[in-house]
């Protein structure tokens, strides 16, 4: 037995956009399972989840997976908030999830969630003029070439991490706007994707704090004729996956029609900045679907349409969505 760093990781009670907290422990190693990792407090009143008069919070781990930064036998712990008489914190979005998933564990629900972001450098987007603007969206998308790409070496770092890390990450690709990336995790379970989603989200930032960088997920992180950032969700259930699944998915998808005011105020804040109709996506005030269509709020797509069976993509969460509500408003309108 020898000592290691577990560092514990939450969400904090920022609104309207929760943001992460963590802090170190040294404890006795290796972890191999969730018992091992001992309940801890944190000073809620200096994270918007307290006031100072009766400002402890409970942190009860809930996942863990190996520290790629530290390495060795150090590991990341991401944890739930609790109050101090064991109840669940407001702040913890986590636990409905939880709750919910015990009563649809037979539909297998399965998420791949699209992490868009962009690197900045103070004010600007990194790579852009200093108080300018670069050329125009057009060759940045998927590009290569120091003058169109930006961040190369903070993205494939992070991929590694997570790779390490035993994340389900499975793919990267440059955004439309320069200095703009994404990330996908999954397809995995419901409480996998958001487990893994905030982990992988706490890997970005810290590594890109090495590199003096910072990573937004704000959902318009420039004004004008420049993509916003979203977190495209992709969700199937084990009858979608199955022969004859597309009949489930448009019925998936007139189910969510009926929904769409209720998805949308869990979708991320600000987003009515990126959902404009424009730069691919659909406006916030309609709903439409339709199979490839990038400009629909739920796409179908061609794989799917072509194989009578497969998933859809509900284009419309933000990138600084929580993806523990996303995935349980999918899960509530198309599976109850």
């Amino acid at each position: 037995m020898s000592k290691i760093k577990a560092e514990y990781i939450w969400m904090d009670g920022h609104t309207p956009t929760q943001k992460l907290r963590s802090k170190t422990t040294v404890i006795n190693g290796p972890i191999t399972n969730l018992e091992q990792l001992s309940d801890w407090g944190f000073d809620g009143s200096s994270t918007m989840q307290a006031e100072g008069h009766a400002s402890d919070c409970l942190l009860k781990p809930v996942y863990f997976c190996p520290d790629p930064i530290r390495g060795g036998d150090n590991v990341l712990v991401l944890c739930e908030v609790f109050n101090p008489d064991g109840s669940v914190h407001r702040s913890n979005t986590r636990a409905a999830l939880r709750e919910l998933m015990e009563n649809h564990e037979s539909q297998e629900p399965w998420f791949g969630i699209e992490q868009e972001y962009t690197f900045f450098t103070g004010r600007s987007p990194l790579g852009w003029p200093e108080g300018g603007y670069p050329a125009p969206q057009g060759p940045f998308y998927c590009g290569v070439g120091a003058d169109e790409v930006f961040g190369r070496e903070i993205v494939e770092e992070h991929m590694s991490a997570c790779i390490e890390a035993g994340i389900n990450i499975s793919g990267i690709n440059a955004e439309v706007m320069p200095g703009q990336w994404e990330f996908q995790v999954g397809p995995v379970g419901a409480l996998a994707a958001g487990d893994e989603v905030w982990v992988a989200r706490w890997l970005l930032y810290r590594i890109a704090e090495d590199f003096g960088v910072s990573a937004t997920l704000h959902p318009k992180p420039v004004k004008g004729d420049w993509n916003g950032a979203g977190a495209h969700t992709n969700f199937s259930t084990k009858s979608m996956r199955s022969d004859g699944g597309i009949d489930v998915i448009v019925d998936a998808c007139e189910k969510l029609s009926k929904k769409h005011d209720e998805h949308i105020a869990v979708y991320g804040a600000h987003n009515e900045e990126r959902l404009t109709g424009l730069h691919e996506t659909c406006s916030i005030k309609e709903f439409r679907y339709g199979v490839s269509d990038r400009g629909a709020s739920i796409r179908i797509p061609m794989a799917t349409q072509n194989n009578g069976k497969g998933y859809l993509e509900d284009r419309r969460p933000a990138a600084n969505m929580d993806p523990y509500k996303v995935c349980a408003k999918l899960i509530e309108t198309v599976c109850e």
